[in-house]
């Protein structure tokens, strides 16, 4: 129904007219003669709109709208004004009225807000339902299979919902093991395909042929050993939803297939004739640089512009506040139902634990992680032996704090925080470089730096023995591996593994 509106107006001669000629347009209009009882009934009602005039007893318009915004009364405004009365009128609308429309109201000024009228009651209405999904989403903890309140996850929420309604092609973007599969399950059953097939592919699990077998199906005949007709998933998720994860995986040649069958919404079996019909929508995910991707003519530029109307982006786990500890608490309590135990939740050492460590794998790796500890549990409560190995312990210590003693130079600092974040990342140098705000280039070249570095200090040290001398003196480093692709070695210092295994004098 559309939102009704208030004429607050102490002259009759003036009110009743104006709500007959409202009420001719197909509006539903309610009337009050002074400010106070205006303000009653927008307190005790919705109204999508307010026409008021602004001299009135009791409440005058500017006190009224003023006591709207006060008690956040969210209706539209407007000032009805005497001529002359323009410094008023601009005081309304700063005080947050929409416009305002000047006495005696000739046709002109009854046609222009007429034609106002819908507008404003439609920006009432989106800014309604916006108000009704934040309340909505306020405090949430789980969306569907989605487990999490923070702000990066309300914002996930709150694009679904106004996404999954649309037909528009959507791309989940996000790191590996962020949960997109979920999120692409939450907007089919959250759109008007819901009753209809919800079909996954990975394109990076599944080789070339076989993926486009999947995708597209087969004649009988097509090739040896089809010796019966197969639909493809087109034909399988017709009236529903196909999912394809890591499409940026998928091989030239058959993402120009993609791109016609997004195009015509048409589709040819292998080997088949004949072109067949299908309705889809489809979700795409990857966790590549999109930007990369089409650089390095891994992604075509023009099937990214059909998957992506709509990104999304889901927020890595690091990023999303208190979330940690209310998916390892879910996790806890689905994994000790499914194994028959009864548990209270974690121990104080290991919740500590669980909230300070970086999860690079993301809900992935917490879900795992929670899975294993709940089978080794052998008390009441999880501890941080059953969570995790003493090796996996001492890795997310050094990994998630960098230690820089005073007196370093900034160089020196920059070669830690390099390091740590590397290590962290298990040797992403792209990862690692985007974490610490430098170019790809730059963590390279700290690399080599370093590398040139222990190798220079090898020379000097004349050998193993003096390295062990001066391991015993200096506490040594936790490992940090290096890329595969990390500049190499030079000098002795290639001989040894590609690792940081002792802290120096030097640095």
């Amino acid at each position: 129904m559309q939102p009704k509106i208030l004429i607050a107006d102490d002259d009759q001669k003036a009110r009743a007219p104006l709500s007959a000629i409202l009420e001719a347009e197909g509006f539903a209009v309610d009337t009050a003669d002074d400010g106070q009882k205006a303000l009653d009934m927008l307190s005790a009602g919705t109204y999508g709109l307010v026409l008021a005039d602004l001299k009135m007893p009791k409440v005058d318009g500017i006190a009224l709208l003023q006591a709207m915004r006060e008690r956040q009364i969210p209706t539209e405004f407007v000032m009805i004004t005497g001529e002359g009365n323009t410094d008023v009128a601009i005081e309304a609308i700063r005080a947050g009225a929409a416009d305002y429309l000047e006495k005696p109201l000739t046709a002109d000024r009854l046609s222009k807000l007429k034609a106002q009228i819908p507008k404003l009651l439609s920006q009432f209405t989106v800014q309604q339902k916006n108000r009704e999904l934040e309340t909505k989403l306020e405090g949430l903890t789980s969306y569907g299979e989605l487990v999490g309140q923070s702000e990066g996850m309300r914002a996930v929420y709150e694009m679904i919902e106004r996404v999954a309604p649309s037909t528009a092609s959507v791309l989940i973007l996000g790191e590996s093991g962020t949960g997109k599969e979920l999120v692409a399950n939450a907007l089919h059953r959250k759109s008007e395909r819901a009753k209809g097939p919800f079909f996954a592919l990975n394109c990076a699990a599944l080789p070339k042929e076989i993926l486009e077998n999947e995708l597209f199906g087969h004649e009988k005949g097509a090739f040896t050993g089809s010796t019966n007709e197969k639909p493809g998933a087109f034909e399988m998720a017709s009236g529903g939803t196909i999912f394809l994860d890591e499409v940026a995986e998928m091989s030239p040649d058959i993402q120009v297939k993609l791109l016609r069958a997004l195009e015509t919404r048409m589709v040819r079996r292998l080997g088949g004739k004949k072109e067949i019909a299908v309705d889809f929508r489809i979700v795409a995910a990857t966790n590549k640089d999109l930007q990369k991707a089409i650089a390095d003519n891994e992604l075509r530029e023009d099937l990214y512009y059909r998957l992506a109307v709509v990104e999304l982006d889901l927020p890595p786990l690091r990023e999303r506040g208190g979330d940690v500890q209310l998916l390892a608490l879910e996790f806890l309590r689905r994994f000790a139902k499914a194994n028959g135990k009864k548990l209270e939740g974690f121990d104080e050492t290991a919740l500590e634990w669980i909230n300070s460590y970086q999860w690079p794998g993301n809900v992935r790796e917490l879900r795992n992680a929670i899975e294993k500890a709940v089978i080794m549990a052998r008390g009441s409560r999880v501890t941080l032996e059953d969570l995790t190995s003493r090796r996996h312990r001492a890795t997310s210590e050094y990994a998630s704090v960098v230690s820089v003693p005073v007196g370093s130079t900034l160089a020196e600092a920059r070669r830690q925080l390099v390091l740590k974040t590397l290590a962290s990342t298990s040797g992403d140098i792209d990862k690692t470089a985007k974490t610490v705000g430098m170019s790809v280039l730059e963590v390279r070249a700290e690399l080599q730096a370093l590398l040139e570095r222990r190798s220079r200090d090898g020379a000097e040290a004349g050998g193993e023995g003096e390295e062990s001398a001066d391991a015993d003196a200096h506490p040594a480093e936790p490992p940090v591996a290096m890329p595969p692709d990390a500049p190499s070695p030079v000098g002795k210092a290639a001989t040894k593994p590609a690792a940081v295994g002792r802290a120096r004098k030097a640095g």
